[in-house]
């Protein structure tokens, strides 16, 4: 681990030269100069943790000298050094944005305590403003590729609902980009620069999201040996994206149903009403009104969470957009791999024609898939999937009768016969594995539970 390094500014030529000793004999690297001027310059060279300054400096003043480090390097923590009968002005010093003050001559170990806490808060601040970087996504909009009518439409809405505070409920089939939907609303909104915080409600259990969505205090539940802020806490004042709304549980609907009209919710275990500033995003692709029929999902939660609804199209509707995102999918990896590799006519002919139950996510994996099978520089037919290459219908045996096959011919599979296939085909390509096929599909395991419940496919 390297040492912790400091900027020492002092026109005594014996306390520096004593101090500087000092504070590397403690394990510090130091750099010693003797005017305001020269720290200025250095600092924006040697980019210093700390900068121990003295207020009393020829030339340029130590509050002259603070305001242009601060300039050149708003990262370094800045104590300064004073006389006793410059208080004052070190506490001046202090509003303009220094860390701390040390009155001369000081112990050597106070010294080194108040050099630490500098240190402390400058590790805080950089994390700070690494999370809040995490939390507040870039406007993604040059990635969202297509140039389809439906696509078109899909930009135009997520262009009008964005500068507006709405609850909008994002509809769309697994592996359609809901959240990218969400992240370029909010990037386009007047909340871009705060929190975006997305939850994923399918893939924690009902006391976890209750716990994730409001927080708790100390002793709520058992585990709780510490009391926790909530997601909507951390949110204030951004965007929160409640991703698979539909798999929360009717006690937690009736919360976020308060939220939602009051802006206030409290702890879990706790009595004091916290109050806060988020906008509500939420999606889903499940058949909510269906849900809302069987009493499955709250009707007045529907109607509020439903203000605006913005509905992601199929891949399979957006059909001249599948060749942009299989070439724009092959440059990404290309870069990834460090490769060169060309997807043929051929391939491409095949990407057409696929129904791709999970959409761009899908298409995603399938163009890595023949990327990394491919051993020469185009990608062909036979490096795509099964699915993919058998795409013709089998031949008839022959006690099959022409009206038997007009009758098939005019009765397609259904979305879900095909999301069946898919899960079914997964699994076995996983070896009935279900985290690595919930993965593939791009869902939680939980979902790919529900699912496997639902189309009768658990063994």
């Amino acid at each position: 681990m390297r040492p912790a390094s400091i900027l020492m500014a002092d026109d005594d030529a014996a306390f520096r030269h004593v101090m500087a000793g000092e504070l590397s004999r403690l394990g510090y690297d130091v750099i010693a100069v003797g005017s305001g001027e020269e720290a200025v310059q250095r600092v924006a060279v040697v980019e210093p943790e700390v900068v121990l300054l003295d207020l009393r400096l020829p030339g340029i003043g130590g509050l002259e000298a603070l305001r242009a480090i601060h300039a050149n390097a708003p990262a370094a923590e800045v104590i300064m050094l004073t006389g006793h009968g410059s208080i004052d002005t070190a506490i001046e010093s202090i509003r303009i944005g220094a860390f701390d003050y040390v009155v001369k001559p000081c112990p050597l170990d106070e010294l080194d305590i108040r050099i630490q806490r500098a240190l402390e808060r400058r590790t805080l601040r950089q994390r700070a403003t690494l999370l809040e970087r995490g939390l507040t996504p870039p406007d993604l909009g040059s990635s969202f590729i297509g140039d389809s009518p439906e696509f078109r439409r899909l930009l135009s809405v997520i262009n009008r609902v964005a500068p507006s505070d709405a609850t909008v409920l994002i509809l769309g089939e697994t592996g359609a980009g809901k959240e990218r939907v969400a992240k370029l609303i909010h990037a386009r909104s007047p909340r871009s620069a705060r929190p975006f915080v997305v939850v994923e409600c399918a893939a924690l259990q009902e006391n976890l999201l209750q716990s994730e969505l409001f927080g708790h205090e100390r002793g709520a539940f058992t585990g709780a040996e510490r009391a926790k802020p909530g997601l909507f806490e951390v949110a204030d004042g951004g965007t929160i994206f409640l991703d698979e709304i539909g798999e929360i549980s009717p006690s937690t609907q009736t919360t976020l149903l308060r939220v939602l009209d009051t802006s206030t919710f409290r702890h879990m275990g706790g009595t004091k009403e916290i109050h806060v500033d988020v906008r509500v995003l939420a999606a889903t692709n499940r058949d909510i009104p269906a849900m809302v029929r069987k009493g499955l999902f709250r009707e007045d939660l529907f109607y509020r969470m439903s203000t605006i609804t913005v509905e992601i199209p199929p891949l399979r509707a957006r059909g001249s957009d599948i060749d942009l995102l299989a070439q724009q999918f092959a440059v990404m990896l290309n870069e990834r791999f460090g490769s060169n590799k060309q997807i043929s006519e051929e391939a491409l002919e095949l990407l057409r024609h696929h129904t791709w139950p999970g959409n761009v996510r899908e298409l995603l994996h399938v163009v890595e898939a023949a990327l990394v099978l491919c051993e020469g520089s185009t990608v062909l037919p036979e490096h795509l999937p099964p699915a993919l290459r058998n795409l013709k219908p089998a031949a008839q045996p022959a006690a099959f009768s022409t009206a038997a096959a007009q009758a098939a011919e005019a009765s397609p599979l259904t979305l879900q016969e095909v999301e069946r296939m898919h899960i079914r085909s997964a699994l076995e390509s996983c070896k009935g594995h279900r985290g690595n096929a919930a993965k593939i599909l791009g869902i939680s395991e939980r979902n790919l539970y529900r699912k496997l419940r639902e189309y009768n496919l658990l063994s």
